[in-house]
């Protein structure tokens, strides 16, 4: 379990992972990732977020749907995940999670807990 920073500028959401030594924009949430942090930050353009494999006390969680590739600017490697459920209110979200999230878990989880 550990806390990351996500921050919003003018290219849209990252996740503040100061270990990565590849292209800042490898960071970058998109199609649909962006969407989850609009949500979780509630507006705001920062938002701190605990994320583990395992569950812990009052989390959500994202299912993993399938491994999945995107073609395009955001061309690469990845995993799709859904959110059903945040603090009561329900969503059918489908995002995709780069390879990235094998470097912070060293896998591809099959839920990502996260508050």
């Amino acid at each position: 379990m550990k806390i990351y920073r996500f921050y919003k500028d003018e290219y849209g959401w990252f996740v503040d992972l100061p270990e990565w030594e590849g292209n800042r924009f490898d960071l970058q949430m998109v199609s649909g990732a962006d969407i989850f942090c609009d949500i979780l930050s509630q507006g705001e353009g920062e938002v701190f977020v605990t994320l583990s494999k395992e569950p812990f006390e009052y989390c959500g969680v994202l299912e993993f749907l399938h491994l999945g590739r995107l073609e395009g600017f955001e061309l690469g490697e990845g995993a799709w995940y859904s959110l059903k459920e945040h603090m009561g209110l329900s969503f059918d979200l489908k995002m995709w999670l780069c390879d990235v999230t094998k470097f912070v878990f060293g896998e591809f989880p099959k839920e990502i807990y996260f508050k």
